[in-house]
């Protein structure tokens, strides 16, 4: 089935009926859409978890928990909306003729109705042009994926949108940390001095986050960032960051917890530089250094879960902070190795 088909149906389902053409599109591109055939005995729940699912063509046998059963037929009212919308248990599904269902991640389809409903004009500005950063793959892994909904609209509210031109500097190394932003359409270069040499560290498009680590670790920035092309950037002055951003998703743990975590499976990661790693890091631990942290998101794993450290907690601050706001299950321990004997050795080489 085309992406188009996809689009169709989803212009009839709860709640993303009320969406833009553009928004269901994004969803679409993320949706699955399986066709079952009626001699099939059971549809495999175990897919269904965490999923909004739909019937969009056939009759479907449904079973409950307490023995209740019924047939829904797709495309009617009752099929535009999920098939788990109940008071009851669902405890099997069976196919009386061909069935097509299709599936979205629950979690992602209430995000992207929260934000578009907010977007909308509610927060005295329209923010529902934002495709890049407020898209439903952003949404799902980027900057706000673990944002409270309560901070949602006040954060929408305390955004100052501003216009950039080609060579404006935002951002200058050694400067102190006064705002984080956000990339609303153009594209800036991140460069850093090394030993008196400019050194290219990225290139970050519409969509992508920058200025957090200063505001995180509160140290001077770290790198100087000029913008590309003509653009449009949002701006979060840092005490409403701290508040509204850095606090929700910055999470610090003791070491006790931090050690109960990586026995239960989580993995350290020491974001030091290799030689203070190699002195005297955690054994088995992930070694990837905070100005490598960006460039490593690809090849890192999102079903892991993280523990970060330093030496005193500032550098891994802003690293469990870029991981949080990217997708990623991370925490930070506070006070970094310096504060180790206060919860017990954890770890110690001998």
């Amino acid at each position: 089935m085309s992406a188009q088909f996809v689009v169709h149906a989803l212009e009839r389902l709860q709640p993303m009926a009320s969406m833009s053409r553009g928004r269901l599109q994004e969803l679409a591109s993320l949706s699955v859409l399986q066709v079952f055939s009626r001699l099939r005995e059971a549809l495999p729940l175990a897919d269904w978890m965490g999923q909004a699912v739909y019937l969009l063509r056939g009759e479907l046998k449904l079973e409950y928990s307490d023995g209740a059963s019924r047939v829904v037929v797709g495309d009617t009212d009752e099929t535009r909306h999920p098939l788990q919308a109940t008071s009851h248990i669902l405890a099997g599904a069976r196919p009386v003729t061909e069935v097509e269902i299709l599936r979205l991640d629950e979690n992602l389809v209430d995000l992207t109705v929260t934000w578009d409903q907010l977007s909308r004009g509610g927060s005295g500005a329209d923010w529902s042009g934002m495709s890049a950063l407020l898209g439903a793959e952003s949404l799902a892994h980027g900057a706000f994926a673990a944002l409270p909904p309560a901070h949602i609209d006040v954060l929408l509210q305390r955004f100052e949108r501003i216009p950039v031109k080609r060579g404006d500097i935002i951002l200058r190394q050694g400067d102190h940390g006064d705002f984080y932003y956000l990339i609303e359409s153009g594209r800036c270069r991140v460069t850093r001095l090394v030993g008196g040499v400019e050194v290219h560290i990225a290139e970050l498009k519409a969509g992508a986050a920058f200025g957090e680590e200063a505001l995180v670790s509160d140290a001077p920035r770290n790198a100087t960032v000029c913008m590309l092309t003509d653009g449009r950037l949002l701006r979060l002055a840092k005490a409403a960051f701290v508040e509204l951003l850095r606090e929700p998703l910055l999470h610090a743990v003791s070491w006790n917890e931090a050690a109960a975590r990586t026995e239960a499976g989580a993995r350290w990661l020491d974001v030091r530089f290799a030689p203070e790693y190699l002195h005297d890091g955690l054994p088995g631990a992930l070694n990837i250094p905070l100005n490598e942290l960006r460039e490593s998101f690809s090849a890192m794993n999102r079903g892991e879960e993280y523990v970060v450290y330093c030496q005193s907690g500032r550098r891994s601050s802003a690293a469990a902070f870029l991981m949080s706001q990217r997708g990623f299950k991370a925490s930070v321990v506070e006070g970094g190795l310096h504060r180790r004997s206060d919860g017990g050795v954890v770890g110690d080489r001998s």
